[in-house]
């Protein structure tokens, strides 16, 4: 059955190709016989489009190169526009930026001058394209967005499944990931309509990836079995993407513990991609089953996958992948108690990490185009005749009354001095007094503020300290063993770089609380700035390292890069203490993820982990400035006091704080904090 459709759709393709040329070879015949006129000119235009759709560009700019000076000397000027936008296309897929954006403004002034709205969209659509593909996304969404309302109100399908790729192409690149996947199913829906295969798959492959970045992965498996199943096996194209997919859906399995199915989706797409020679997809492969068998306890084939991953990432230039084989030889290592080989990957790692880091993109600003607000003013003059004699008239009217109205001013200056010395004495004595109560209001506020602020600071160094007397105990440990001759040199030796990460630590937490002294020494008004939360998320997951590592806990950076507006040592405090949290009540084997995105406008924040969870009783109790705490996994103890301290630095800063748990399932704990100063 499917051969016959194959069958069948090659014999419509060379039928559709043999009338476009009889077409073709028509129009080209009226061209050669027709004057020199208007007439011509339409059947040039004909002419353009048939060879612009078969990608005979060259013809095309042949007929471009005769029509174009014939349209201007008849002042044709939709023909010209015409003319212009299809020369732009052309300059277009040839990657001639410069020439494309000339002939595209060119176009854009003929049809802004004669108001066709519909050219106007064309070409602002066309400009979106061509910014989105320099990778001026600002630019490409304001041309973009120009052109849907026309393309919706015409219901031009074709048009409008360009228009929403490109928004939803552009929305990606701008991480706003939400209206990326708005724009995705609008040109899915339309695609749909279109029967446009390429597009069709395009479209839901881009959706099922943007379910997953939402962390939505039932929906994002959803969106991949859809894709597989417009997928042709004898397609070698389809084939590809096939292998690019299963990897893919079996990491989606993974992201709910489902490893039965993960399994199966990753080794369908391991034999795929190793008997299409698909060295991305091998590597893919490869990285996400050692993810798998890592989490299942098989550290020795994880470390097999890993090294023949490896050695692939020398041949396939993917930076992520070879990041993602990096964190997971880490984890690997120091499971096996290599910790120098770990430091060693560890390094690698922060080193890519840093380099892709600094290569992302910073957030698009829109700009506002000026707007003139001037406008013409009147300066004319409207004068009257005047007559002399009953002007004269009018002035001795006029002196006569001045003096009489003179003597009554100064009786009434006299009065009104009187009266108003006696008002400001009872006003001066009524402001004194209002003073007098704002004063002692003020105080009273200042008072109980001052208060609070010490009771917060009392329990924030509490915890700290806390935290501090942990790192520097396991360094004092490993000293008393040396000094009581408990180990030999050489075992010494060997617990140097753990000896090195805990002074480390300590030297990071005590530092940290050391610069949050100094410029909180006064009160705890925060000082909000714009800074990058990605670098607070590395800096303090360095910190918890070494306990995530003696738990074997498995520790997921999925943070983008994005800017959050507050004071950044208080932030650093909120995320350090959620992070210890997540380490704290995790298992061996739990998974804890670090993840941000934006919402409503804001910045929101997510530590997510798989350990114990809270149950509902307990989840009341968190951020009471009473203190709440339980042990931990590995019977850590706590002051109870770190989230009351949480809250209120969350909220100093025009931000909200709050859990999702279940027992036994995990917890996450969500911090929104605002992208730019709030309008008070």
């Amino acid at each position: 059955m499917k051969q016959l459709i194959t069958l069948t759709a090659f014999l419509f393709t060379i039928l559709s190709s043999l009338s476009q040329t009889k077409e073709q070879d028509s129009l080209v015949m009226q061209f050669a016989f027709q004057k020199l006129d208007s007439t011509k000119v339409d059947t040039s235009i004909q002419l353009i489009k048939s060879f612009y759709n078969t990608k005979d560009y060259q013809k095309a700019l042949g007929y471009i190169s005769q029509t174009e000076k014939l349209s201007a000397s008849l002042q044709y000027h939709s023909a010209t526009a015409e003319i212009k936008y299809y020369k732009a296309l052309i300059y277009s897929q040839r990657d001639d930026y410069f020439n494309a954006l000339d002939n595209y403004n060119a176009s854009l002034r003929l049809f802004s001058q004669m108001q066709d709205s519909l050219g106007i969209a064309k070409v602002n659509n066309s400009l979106g394209l061509i910014e989105i593909k320099r990778g001026n996304y600002n630019k490409g969404l304001r041309h973009s967005l120009s052109a849907i309302d026309i393309f919706e109100q015409k219901n031009l399908r074709s048009e409008l499944s360009l228009a929403y790729n490109n928004l939803s192409e552009a929305y990606f690149n701008t991480n706003q990931v939400d209206k990326s996947l708005e724009f995705n199913l609008k040109a899915l829906q339309i695609r749909e309509q279109l029967r446009d295969s390429s597009g069709i798959k395009a479209s839901t492959k881009n959706i099922a990836i943007l379910y997953s970045m939402r962390k939505e992965h039932r929906k994002a498996i959803e969106y991949y079995e859809k894709l597989l199943g417009y997928l042709d096996a004898s397609n070698d194209e389809d084939q590809i993407i096939r292998g690019d997919v299963l990897p893919r859906i079996g990491n989606e399995y993974l992201q709910f513990n489902d490893y039965e199915k993960s399994a199966s989706y990753l080794l369908d797409g391991l034999r795929l991609n190793r008997r299409t020679d698909n060295k991305l997809g091998i590597l893919k492969s490869l990285n996400s089953l050692a993810e798998l068998n890592f989490e299942q306890r098989k550290v020795r084939l994880a470390e097999v996958q890993l090294n023949e991953a490896y050695s692939l990432t020398s041949q396939v230039n993917n930076d992520e992948e070879l990041l993602k084989n990096y964190k997971l030889r880490v984890a690997i290592d120091s499971t096996n108690g290599d910790f120098r080989s770990a430091f060693k990957w560890q390094a690698d790692y922060h080193a890519l990490k840093n380099k892709l880091d600094e290569e992302k993109a910073t957030p698009f600003i829109f700009e506002e185009e000026p707007i003139d607000i001037d406008q013409p003013k009147d300066t004319t003059e409207v004068t009257f005749p005047v007559d002399t004699k009953k002007l004269k008239q009018l002035k001795l009217i006029a002196y006569a009354l001045g003096g009489a109205l003179l003597v009554a001013l100064i009786a009434f200056i006299v009065m009104y001095i009187n009266n108003r010395n006696k008002k400001e004495e009872y006003e001066e004595l009524e402001q004194t007094n209002k003073q007098y109560k704002l004063q002692n209001d003020s105080i009273l506020e200042q008072t109980r503020h001052l208060e609070e602020m010490n009771q917060v600071k009392d329990r924030l160094f509490s915890i700290v300290s806390h935290d501090l007397k942990d790192s520097i105990t396991g360094v004092k440990a490993f000293l008393d063993l040396l000094k009581e001759d408990s180990i030999s040199q050489e075992e010494f030796d060997e617990l140097i770089p753990e000896l090195s990460e805990n002074a480390d630590n300590a030297a990071a937490l005590l530092m940290n609380l050391l610069n949050w002294s100094k410029s909180q020494m006064q009160n705890l008004e925060p000082k909000p700035e714009l800074f990058n939360i990605q670098e607070v998320f590395a800096d303090k997951m360095n910190l918890i390292e070494k306990k995530v590592n003696q738990k074997q806990i498995i520790l997921l950076d999925e943070s983008i890069k994005d800017f959050v507006y507050a004071d950044k040592s208080m932030v650093e405090i909120v995320i350090q203490n959620l992070l210890a949290n997540a380490v704290k009540f995790s298992r061996v084997g739990d998974v804890i993820t670090i993840s941000n995105r934006e919402r409503n406008g804001n910045a929101l924040i997510c530590i997510e982990d798989t350990g114990v969870g809270i149950s509902k009783e307990n989840q009341e109790k968190l951020f009471k400035s009473t203190g709440f705490t339980t042990r931990g996994t590995g019977h850590e103890k706590g002051t109870g006091l770190g989230l009351s301290i949480c809250k209120q630095m969350v909220e100093l800063n025009y931000g909200k704080i709050w859990v999702e748990s279940e027992p036994n399932l995990g917890s996450k704990f969500f911090v929104e904090l605002p992208k730019a100063k709030p309008i008070e």
